[in-house]
């Protein structure tokens, strides 16, 4: 391996740039219909793929319910495997002492009757089918489709990706709450006319903001970073480990540079203030290890016929790379890499690694970190 495959291994690019060819793979979990076609274009709501989930399966004892053993369970069923039943329908019943006594057996839910058992005396409904709708996430064009599983989408446009989101995909106008990129996110700058917007403040966005938001009818929230506590607090539990964005908040939230009171970077909040108005697709889901996926912001660009290759390619480490602490003590920093040590370097934990030398943005101070620490700004 290279020593630009290592440093570029050990440092996965976060994307800031306003001109990104995008394709997003919207694939159902089940085979099902595709509602497009190739070369058509589509807004970010319109209905690209559905399926249906089989239903859920209730299991419901009639052996135990009847109190008889479950080899007579058929004497004294009402239904037959295959049957449509209704919430509370009568499926079985028993008269016994000329019937003074009565027992009955109801299905639970809405369903079909899956499988009846004389061995286990149980009778299996599966619930109506979960109807899953797939939307084309961004306005674009569909390049390809995938049978009856999947379409890709492409668009270009502006790409802007963060350190942390939580809750899924969202799109609306892009509105801009605060003036400059340090300016704390709070909830007076959140006015009425906010529905259906994606906000994005500067710094640190406050616990009563996002609440205020959400009042308003806001789709997301995109600023500099959060108090953790108050990221806790808006999420109703301790923030997990595990990938992010399948949070029911009502409200989406990316975070392009971290936690406490850390401003936007000025060219990403330059970026989203030229396009104020302009619409745009969010999406909060996050996963850091095991595969990287970073919460973004796409902002379409309609007519924009530039070709991939105009991109800026994606370089690696180098000195004078753009980069962004991701571990303690400077999580969150923003740095310049001046030095790239050839040999491996005794870290305080012992353990000899790859190191880079980085200037801090805030301080200036010169201090060495692990290059498994650090990601690529890529502009």
């Amino acid at each position: 391996m290279t020593m630009a495959a290592q440093t570029h291994g050990y440092t996965p690019g976060l994307r800031i740039t306003e001109r990104a060819v995008i394709r997003r793979l919207r694939r159902l979990p089940l085979p099902g219909r595709v509602h497009v076609e190739e070369g058509q274009d589509v807004a970010a709501d319109d209905l690209v793929a559905s399926t249906e989930l089989p239903g859920n399966v209730v299991n419901v004892n009639i052996a135990h319910e009847l109190s008889i053993s479950p080899e007579d369970v058929k004497d004294f069923l009402l239904v037959e495997e295959g049957d449509e039943v209704e919430a509370r329908q009568i499926i079985a019943e028993s008269r016994a002492f000329w019937g003074l006594f009565h027992s009955i057996a109801r299905a639970p839910i809405h369903g079909t009757i899956e499988t009846i058992s004389e061995i286990t005396g149980q009778v299996l409904i599966r619930g109506e089918p979960i109807e899953v709708e797939v939307d084309a996430y961004i306005d674009g064009t569909v390049r390809e489709v995938h049978g009856n599983e999947a379409v890709l989408i492409e668009t270009r446009g502006a790409l802007i990706q963060g350190i942390l989101g939580v809750g899924g995909e969202a799109h609306g106008r892009i509105k801009i709450l605060c003036d400059e990129p340090g300016e704390v996110c709070t909830a007076d700058l959140v006015v009425d006319d906010c529905e259906g917007c994606i906000l994005v403040g500067g710094g640190r966005v406050t616990l009563e903001a996002l609440h205020a938001a959400r009042e308003a009818g806001a789709v997301a929230v995109v600023s500099g970073a959060i108090d953790d506590i108050e990221l806790d607090e808006f999420l109703g539990e301790p923030l997990g480990v595990a990938i992010t964005g399948q949070e029911r908040l009502g409200l989406s939230l990316i975070l392009t540079e971290g936690f406490g009171d850390t401003p936007m970077r000025r060219r990403t909040f330059e970026l989203l203030a030229d396009r104020e108005g302009e619409r745009a697709s969010v999406n909060g889901a996050t996963q850091i290890r095991a595969g990287v996926i970073r919460p973004e912001v796409i902002v379409p660009e309609p007519g924009a016929t530039w070709d991939a290759e105009t991109e800026q390619p994606a370089l690696g480490l180098s000195v004078g790379s753009q980069v962004r602490l991701i571990r303690p003590p400077f999580f969150g920093l923003l740095a310049e890499v001046v030095e790239l040590p050839e040999q491996l370097e005794q870290i305080p934990t012992e353990a000899l690694v790859r190191v880079a030398r980085v200037r801090l943005e805030d301080t200036g101070e010169v201090v060495t970190v692990p290059r498994a620490n650090m990601e690529i700004i890529e502009e």
